[in-house]
């Protein structure tokens, strides 16, 4: 009788520290590495965990990621760590026309999903950053080389191009 419940107590023990070792490396969290094309939405949703998580535990605001950024995946049930103290002014990055690459790629990734990287390219590739070019031949205008547009704001550059993505995806850039 004696050997029974040592046997039984001893296989309780092994399961027991099974269970713990399995509930101890579902919370684990773990180190990501951003790539070209990725979104806080996608590595999130990869990793089972919330974009308010993820950005939380990274201190990332307006969903902007950058390649090659480390990043650390919460685990399952793990509770976000707090962000840093911030000033008073608002979450929401403003234009302030000396911060146009950080504004827009704010913005762009934020309002698409899409990664700030992917939206480098094609608006270095369409107007090399420079927000009032026309193209003339075609007509095309601003930082996206809009063909819907002929003047405007970034902000109302920025309200464009994403009302063209979410209307044609990355096709209107040839993506």
């Amino acid at each position: 009788m004696k050997k029974l419940i040592r046997t039984i107590l001893s296989t309780t023990a092994v399961v027991a520290g099974f269970i713990m070792a399995g509930a101890v490396s579902a919370n684990a969290a773990t180190t990501y590495t951003v790539k070209a094309g990725d979104s806080a939405w996608a590595i999130a949703k990869n990793h089972q965990t919330t974009v308010a998580k993820l950005e939380a535990t990274n201190h990332i605001q307006n969903h902007l990621i950058l390649p090659g950024q480390e990043l650390t995946i919460p685990g399952t049930g793990q509770a976000p760590t707090t962000a840093p103290a911030q000033s008073a002014k608002p979450s929401a990055m403003t234009y302030t026309g000396s911060n146009l690459q950080a504004y827009v790629l704010s913005q762009m990734a934020s309002r698409t999903g899409v990664s700030a990287a992917t939206w480098n390219m094609i608006i270095t590739r369409e107007s090399n950053w420079q927000p009032y070019v026309r193209n003339s031949s075609s007509g095309a205008y601003g930082l996206f080389q809009n063909m819907h547009i002929h003047s405007g704001s970034v902000e109302a550059q920025v309200d464009a191009a994403v009302a063209l993505y979410h209307a044609q995806g990355m096709a209107a850039w040839a993506l």
